[in-house]
Order: C-alpha cells, then structure tokens, then sequence
C-alpha cells in the first residue's frame, strides 16, 4: 500500500516536470520577434527641417546700370516758345485782357436776351445796341447809332485782325453788326435767337460784308477829376 502511494507520487512528480518543460517550449515559441532592418537595404538621410528664410548666396555680382528716373520733375518750366509781350497784352482792337474779361462777361450777362429793334437794354436788345451795350459796360463810351453808322465811323481792319476778340464784323448789306470772338464765330443780338453766339460757317460766312475795330484810347472812358 505504502509503495503504491510511493509510485503514485513519484509518477506525478515525473508528470508535472515534464509538462512544465513543454509549456516552457512552447512559451517561447509563441513570443514575437522584431523584424529587422534587411542588411543590404540602402542609408536613406532625412534632410533636417530649417526655418531659415535666408536667400541663398548669390555666385554672380550685381551690376547696377544708369537708368532714366522713372519719376519726372514736378516743377514748373518755362516754355519753349512765349507769345510776344505785345501779343499777350493788346490784340489789333486794343483789348487787353482785363477789357475782354469785361466785356465776356457783360456778353454773358445778356446771353439769351430777346431782340428788339431799336433797344439798348437790359431787357431787349437789337444788333447795334447790344455792341454798344458791351463795349459801354467795359469803359468804351461811344454814341450809340446804328449799324450802318459804326461802319463809317470806325476803322478798317484787314488780314488776321479781323478775327481777334473785339472787332466788329458787318453783314447783310450793313443791316447788322456782331462781336468778333475768333475765326470761328461772334456774338450778336438775333431777332430770332435773342443775344447769342454763331458760327461763321455756313449761313453767316456768305453775308459778310467786312470788319471794323473801334479805336479804344479815343473812346475809353476818362476818370472824372471834378469829383
């Protein structure tokens, strides 16, 4: 009996040695293994991230050439051809420019003005007494006639003068009188249109008669002294 026990133990100590031996065998064979980088596999570099905004060295020197400024001068200069001083202040009928500033803007004062023959203004005007009107308002102090009268009485004007500012121009057989302002036309008094501005091309260009210019320093106003 006590041998029996004997080999019952001893079989069973043999049995847990054994099993042990397999359980550790197979212990390690169910461990992962970490693969490994091939040997013959190529170096492969990671270029490092910079943060450096500089530019890159330049191999070649600058070369800076002359340029024309792109900036123009502001300044004013004096130009290259300058009207004659005489030019500038007087023309053929002797309006310098303060007399014709007047003389624009009483013209401008009775633009749209209905015609009335015989009348001087300020409210109706005829051809005659809308030149004297104008010529009066800037200091030119003549007898107020008609027409006909301010062709006999004023001076003959020939060439280019005829269409510089302030020559009297005449047509329909000296029925009617206007203020020369250039080549390209008056102002006058229409007993259609009332004072207005027109252009010599066409209608008007074909009933010229002449031109006229009244001579200013006989008929420029004098200052009154007495006063």
């Amino acid at each position: 009996m006590s041998l029996f026990r004997s080999s019952g133990l001893s079989l069973c100590v043999l049995i847990l040695f054994f099993s042990s031996a397999a359980f550790a065998q197979d212990r390690q064979r169910v461990v992962k293994t970490v693969e490994s980088a091939p040997t013959n596999a190529p170096t492969v570099t990671v270029p490092k991230k910079t943060t450096s905004t500089s530019r890159p060295t330049l191999t070649n020197s600058i070369v800076v050439q002359n340029q024309p400024s792109l900036v123009k001068k502001t300044t004013l200069a004096k130009p290259t051809t300058a009207a004659p001083a005489a030019a500038v202040s007087k023309n053929a009928v002797g309006v310098d420019f303060s007399m014709r500033s007047d003389m624009m803007g009483s013209i401008q004062s009775k633009l749209g003005i209905p015609y009335l023959y015989g009348s001087t203004g300020p409210n109706r005007y005829d051809c005659s007494g809308f030149v004297w009107a104008v010529f009066n308002e800037s200091g030119v102090d003549f007898l107020r006639s008609s027409a006909r009268t301010f062709w006999n009485d004023f001076e003959p004007v020939t060439g280019d003068d005829r269409y510089k500012f302030g020559t009297l121009v005449f047509f329909n057989g000296l029925g009617h009188v206007g203020i020369v302002v250039d080549e390209n036309g008056f102002y006058h008094a229409s007993s259609s249109k009332g004072v207005t501005y027109s252009k010599f091309a066409g209608y008007w260009e074909k009933r010229i008669v002449g031109f006229r210019r009244i001579p200013i320093d006989k008929y420029a106003a004098q200052p009154d002294f007495s006063k």
